[in-house]
């Protein structure tokens, strides 16, 4: 083992610090499912905002930042770059309307915008497909690249190092509910960030390296430095740059990243205090998410590539590994770290599993409790029964994903495999809100068709025998097919009842063109939204998130630069980075308004 007895030391302080915050909360956890699942919703920007950057930080982002890297180079991050659209759109558009909303769960809006059976089939249907089946695969993906850095850094096998992650992380997740996992998110989120940094700093100083002027200039590393792929490789430049912020940002669903919002984030928003809260958590985490953290894991990665250059000389340094890809160059590099930083760095990588694990156990949990169970097999159950059930559930999330994890290869894998499952969905939940006439049945649609493309898309060649189809034309496709059958589906079925639509847009207020028809006949008919403020304001909306994307985008890009030397773009950048955001600031107020 790599570990001396100050690192030891260091992780046991770590284990006994989260377990206490576990304790301390589980009291209050235990009073309501209100309580449990949303932290009393009376939650501060600043809390809610760092809980999504620690959770969106897990144990598998930077073996998946190092697999892009190592692969395609740094521009290949744009495939999780592109989606600061969707998180800007969310900030400026959708987080005031989740807020209003007023419900628990994001599945439980599917009975406050439709009616009848569709709508009741849709929230249990749902509750059960994210909260448990797409759950896992996050969570899995995660424990995968716990199973790899143990195997390097603790020589555990992949069994052994799933029982100890998923024994501690249950316990502490099923005591404390969502304020704990809240609470604990902050101060992870700082030794994440901060052992991130040191293996970046200890990278650098490598012999093999010899600095960031040698890193710069070795011949391994120089053709991967570029922030946008080559224009002259088409391929490469339509699966990295062009798909992703042409078509991937809208009409995506992922998690973390939902058009409209969605998941965990909507769990955040649907706990702030009020709409000015919600609408800044969001924002802080985009900004953090995509600006502050990634340069770190990107060193990392690039130092990799001169130290491991090829999967063999991984293979042949860790002999003993599991599962070896290019996601193991990043905890190969770790083992280069001294004594004591060794443990700091270990210890935040397991804060990083441990805040995103707890978090996606409490949010399946929510949904398959207040959604499935609650909803449709113990609607007269009380506050003790619904904390019981979440309690119950997380243990059983946990043991699943543990089990699935064993199964998995690598982490690109399955992020693209999540990517082809929600190809085709992310306009229907960007239009549900603003459009009138969807209606249940567009989402069972658009659910079916996409989850039947995309295991078509993964076994086509093995049907036909013809070479399998790239990963950017299988989610065009997925995604052309799945719009073309929700919309088809939406215009051959009912509209959700007039009743209905007018208490959601009553309570919502989303306003717009989309709602016109609706809303002149609804008034002709005496049913209309009277007195309702029907102001449109996604157009000031849509503006800020282009600001919002120049700022962020700048900031990221200037750092890049300052990194490279190139002093004149750098400061550009930094200069446009800080231009956005003031004038950000400027239109706060408004933004925020409820």
């Amino acid at each position: 083992m790599l570990l001396q007895r100050i690192d030891w030391l260091i992780v046991g302080v770590y284990f006994a610090v989260s377990l206490a915050v576990g304790l301390m909360y589980s009291r209050r956890a235990g009073r309501s499912a209100v309580e449990f699942f949303a932290g009393g919703r009376n939650q501060v920007w600043w809390l809610l905002g760092v809980s999504m950057v620690a959770t969106t930080f897990s144990t598998d982002t930077p073996n998946l930042v190092t697999d892009m890297v190592r692969q395609h180079g740094v521009s290949g991050n744009w495939l999780w770059w592109a989606f600061l659209l969707t998180g800007m759109l969310t900030v400026f558009v959708y987080a005031r309307l989740w807020k209003r909303s007023g419900v628990l769960t994001d599945i439980e809006f599917y009975e406050l915008r439709y009616s009848g059976r569709p709508a009741a089939f849709l929230r249990g249907f749902r509750a059960l497909y994210l909260g448990f089946f797409f759950n896992i695969i996050i969570m899995a993906s995660v424990s995968l690249a716990a199973i790899k850095i143990g195997g390097v850094l603790l020589n555990l096998t992949p069994l052994q190092t799933i029982l100890l992650a998923c024994l501690i992380t249950a316990a502490y997740s099923a005591l404390s509910g969502l304020l704990g996992v809240l609470i604990t998110d902050f101060f992870q989120f700082f030794l994440a960030m901060a052992g991130s940094v040191a293996a970046a700093l200890v990278a650098l100083r490598l012999p093999q390296v010899g600095g960031l002027s040698g890193l710069l200039g070795n011949e391994a590393v120089r053709s991967r430095l570029a922030l946008l792929p080559d224009f002259a490789d088409t391929p490469a430049l339509l699966a990295v740059l062009v798909i992703p912020l042409a078509v991937q940002w809208w009409s995506v669903w992922y998690p973390g990243a939902e058009p409209g919002g969605g998941g965990y984030i909507a769990q955040r928003m649907l706990a702030a205090r009020d709409a000015r809260h919600a609408t800044g958590a969001v924002l802080f985490f985009n900004a953090a998410h995509y600006a502050l953290r990634p340069w770190p894991w990107i060193i990392v990665a690039l130092c990799s590539l001169v130290v491991f250059p090829s999967l063999d000389s991984i293979r042949a340094a860790f002999p003993h590994a599991a599962k070896v890809g290019h996601d193991m160059g990043y905890p190969a590099m770790l083992t280069f770290l001294p004594a004591g930083l060794l443990g700091m760095v270990v210890a935040s990588l397991i804060a990083a599993y441990m805040s995103t694990i707890a978090t996606h156990l409490n949010w399946g949990s929510s949904y398959m409790v207040n959604d499935f169970y609650k909803r449709f097999l113990r609607r007269s159950a009380g506050d003790k029964e619904l904390v019981l059930a979440g309690r119950m559930s997380t243990v059983i999330l946990m043991a699943v994903a543990g089990v699935t994890a064993l199964l998995m290869r690598n982490a690109l894998d399955s992020f693209q495999i999540m990517l082809q499952v929600g190809a085709g969905t992310g306009l229907l939940f960007i239009l549900r809100w603003f459009w009138w006439r969807i209606n249940a049945w567009s989402e069972i649609a658009a659910m079916i068709v996409s989850f039947l493309v995309a295991v078509y898309m993964r076994f086509l060649h093995r049907l036909t025998g013809l070479p399998p189809l790239s990963d950017w034309l299988q989610l065009v496709i997925g995604v052309g097919i799945t719009t073309c059958g929700w919309l088809l589906v939406t215009f051959l079925t009912r509209p959700t009842e007039t009743g209905v639509l007018v208490s959601f847009y009553r309570k919502v207020r989303p306003g717009g063109p989309g709602w016109r028809r609706f809303l002149e006949r609804a008034g002709a008919g005496g049913e209309g939204p009277e007195g309702v403020d029907a102001a449109w304001q996604v157009p000031r909306g849509i503006l800020c998130m282009f600001l919002g994307c120049v700022a962020v985008y700048s900031a990221l890009f200037a750092t890049g630069n300052w990194i490279y030397g190139r002093t004149l773009p750098a400061a550009l950048l930094t200069a446009a980075a800080a231009a956005a955001a003031l004038v950000l600031t400027k239109m706060w107020g408004r933004v925020v308004r409820d």
